[in-house]
């Protein structure tokens, strides 16, 4: 593929309080651009990934990013929304825009802003990612509830991996400084309903479910013919969307269709399997989510992710590191970042940039972003670039 990242930023993931939404944007603008070395002026075009949903007053965001750099006046700045995959929707409408010729430069941003609202707030503006027509009032840790469920039911009971799974996230995001979440926590809690871990939707437990976060990331786009221009680049092998039906009721909840049709193609596309890759940064918004994902990598056959993740296949130094950042498990999860928040940080392992979360000698690096029930599916699978 013809387009290429060439400069990143990322603000901090948590409860920002003092820091507005436009705080977040521009932060992260601001020190994308000047990791590639580029000031506003150079900037064609601007991407904006942002959920919204009714979370903030400023919904009509895309211009806050031209605050960055005032060299962005008058630059076109177009925000996106794909539920939780909004930032890679922001992401590969700049790609294709470098691809197709039209621009030579882009600027991406993920933002969201969540933490000034109560948990009810969140989870009423969330919801309104599911299919209305027959799942209103239902919580996202409800529906993701029915994928366990409805996997317990045809493969056997999957929460002692996924209690597994939130011991293995919260460890990795204690090497990252970014995390909103730097608490290790110790199997047996997760593996307990208390008072402390009680249950929100059985099977799942707080332990299983995502953090409410603030937070920003923004990437430079290139076209791959420029990549001399620049200290060092990313570029892309594979970069799909594939869209499944909306209604819960029209999939098969426990084959993962959507995110398996997905890395399918991005498998096709890039001429590897899933043995070629270094690392996956998956979409854990729920410790089943993340389950269900490796068995949609090929890590294993359907009903068998459990088995690899009790081994430790996808930790640290196993058969493919998962979510070495913490994933949305621990690092957080403000929604329209996210996705522009798992390319910054592939490709800062592509680069050796890493710090303690490096995996040694990462080459080719793969992100699934997902938005709604497996609905909105993005992979991606990342190389270093040298000119």
């Amino acid at each position: 593929m013809d387009a290429a990242i060439v400069g990143w930023g990322h603000t901090k993931f948590g409860r920002l309080e003092g820091q507005s939404l436009e705080d977040l944007i521009t932060m992260a603008a601001a020190e994308a651009l000047g990791d590639a070395g580029l000031s506003g002026a150079d900037v064609d075009a601007v991407w904006l990934g942002h959920f919204n949903a009714g979370m903030v007053a400023d919904g009509f965001a895309s211009s806050m990013v031209l605050g960055a750099d005032a060299g962005m006046r008058f630059k076109p700045a177009t925000r996106c929304e794909n539920a939780c995959a909004s930032g890679s929707a922001a992401l590969y409408a700049a790609v294709d825009a470098v691809r197709a010729g039209r621009v030579r430069v882009a600027l991406v941003v993920g933002a969201e802003k969540m933490t000034h609202l109560d948990t009810a707030a969140v989870t009423a503006s969330l919801g309104c990612a599911s299919y209305q027509k027959e799942e209103a009032g239902r919580s996202f840790p409800q529906i993701f509830a029915e994928f366990a469920s409805a996997y317990a039911e045809r493969f056997g009971d999957p929460t002692e991996a996924m209690a597994r799974i939130a011991v293995k996230n919260h460890a990795n995001a204690m090497h990252n400084p970014l995390a909103q979440m730097h608490r290790p926590l110790e199997l047996d809690f997760c593996r307990t309903v208390s008072n402390r871990n009680p249950m929100i939707a059985a099977p799942l437990k707080v332990t299983d479910c995502s953090l409410v976060s603030d937070g920003a990331a923004a990437i430079v786009v290139v076209r791959k013919d420029m990549v001399g221009e620049f200290r060092r680049a990313v570029g892309f092998r594979a970069a799909v969307q594939v869209n499944d039906y909306l209604p819960l009721s029209a999939k098969d909840l426990p084959a993962f269709e959507g995110p398996r049709e997905a890395v399918r193609r991005a498998y096709e596309t890039a001429g590897i399997t899933v043995d070629d890759l270094d690392f996956a940064e998956v979409h854990d918004c729920f410790t089943i989510a993340e389950l269900l994902s490796t068995e949609a990598l090929g890590l294993a056959p359907a009903g068998g992710g459990r088995e690899i993740v009790i081994e430790g296949q996808t930790g640290p130094g196993g058969r493919l590191p998962v979510n070495l950042s913490g994933g949305l498990k621990a690092k957080g999860h403000p929604v329209g970042a996210t996705g522009v928040s798992m390319h910054v940080l592939a490709a800062r392992q592509l680069t050796g940039e890493a710090g303690e979360m490096q995996a040694p000698g990462a080459t080719l690096g793969l992100c699934f972003n997902m938005g709604g029930g497996a609905v909105a599916n993005y992979v991606s699978v990342l190389e270093p670039l040298r000119a």
